[in-house]
């Protein structure tokens, strides 16, 4: 058996293509290079999501790209955001076992069947399973990067949003078309047209694209109509706290700007912002944003205050406080004389007096 010092330096050595995808806050894209210095313990994963690097591996040959694998590992970091090395390890050993007890002694880089690469992971207790909204993203992902046609589902999505059908006809679409319509943005149109009828999509559609917009980089027409959608929803606050976390989570990949921090302000200064579905989202997907200060200020006060309690600012925080920038602009906050008492009460449980 071949010995590896990166899961990097074993899948090069296969003869398929392959894509490393982040699959934490939202799939984004890894490079090869950057990905092994993170397995070589040079740089710290660059998007920890609840201490771990979420990942997934696609697999394919160009001539098969039907015939594609993927896995799906979760990796432990440490507290510096650095990949465990001795995890990193045992589960290169696991693979590589399972792969030798499937192929017998022949050479790892001889053509074999797909599903000897798909089973490698069984057993395996670094291994994970999506769930259906970010399979259903990948899914779309997977096939627009190995130039494969979308799904059955995707023909009644496009002519939905593109308002070719009655609006209030969802019920007929496909999940997976949706995420196939909104992942294959800059094909057919399909973004100008979503940001021309996003306005008037109702609750159910409007959420299921939502769901998908966060793995995409929207453009200023579809930029303007999210962070417009949101603003009226919480001016008229008449939807339910999970819309507006949607739409939180469909505003969090549109370009850093005083508009967008404008608008998370107003959802922070609203009811919704105490909402434990709105936290989430703003604290898992718009962590970026959160490097503003003054909306850092603000998120921290409201999170102090949130209705779902201690646990929910713990569990915030503690994920928080793993993403290096967060934590220093984080304690510069909790030092701030003017922080509230809510606020120092909320760190005092969850760090113990003396911290500050």
């Amino acid at each position: 058996m071949a010995h590896f010092e990166t899961l990097t330096d074993f899948i090069r050595q296969t003869d398929a293509q392959f894509r490393i995808l982040d699959m934490g806050r939202c799939i984004s894209k890894l490079s090869p290079d950057n990905f092994r210095k993170v397995e070589m313990g040079q740089v710290p994963y660059p998007k920890p999501f609840l201490h771990q690097a979420w990942i997934a591996v696609l697999m394919w040959n160009p001539k098969q790209a039907n015939e594609n694998v993927v896995w799906f590992l979760k990796l432990p970091l440490d507290e510096q955001g650095y990949l465990v090395q001795a995890a990193r390890d045992d589960f290169l050993h696991r693979l590589l076992q399972n792969l030798s007890n499937s192929m017998g002694k022949g050479p790892l880089n001889q053509p074999t069947d797909a599903t000897e690469y798909r089973d490698a992971l069984k057993d395996n207790p670094f291994s994970f399973t999506p769930d259906q909204e970010k399979m259903a993203a990948f899914h779309a992902t997977a096939t627009l990067i190995t130039r494969q046609p979308a799904s059955s589902f995707y023909t009644a999505a496009k002519q939905y949003f593109q308002g070719k059908a009655n609006l209030q006809d969802w019920d007929k679409l496909g999940y997976q078309g949706i995420a196939d319509y909104v992942i294959r943005h800059q094909e057919d149109n399909n973004e100008a047209k979503l940001a021309e009828i996003f306005p008037q999509l109702p609750d159910a559609p409007l959420e299921a694209a939502c769901t998908f917009l966060e793995h995409i980089q929207p453009g200023e027409a579809l930029s303007n109509a999210i962070r417009q959608r949101l603003a009226l929803s919480v001016s008229e606050a008449t939807v339910s706290a999970n819309q507006i976390g949607a739409l939180v989570r469909a505003i969090s990949q549109t370009p850093e700007d005083e508009q967008k921090v404008a608008v998370l302000s107003q959802v922070l200064a609203s009811h919704y912002g105490r909402e434990a579905e709105v936290i989430a989202a703003l604290a898992s997907r718009c962590w970026a944003s959160l490097q503003y200060p003054q909306l850092l200020k603000l998120f921290l006060e409201t999170l102090a205050d949130n209705n779902a309690g201690q646990a929910c600012f713990n569990r915030v925080m503690a994920d928080l406080m793993f993403i290096p920038t967060l934590r220093a602009l984080s304690l510069q906050q909790f030092r701030a004389l003017d922080r509230s008492e809510a606020l120092s009460r909320a760190i005092g449980a969850m760090f113990g007096d003396g911290f500050i």
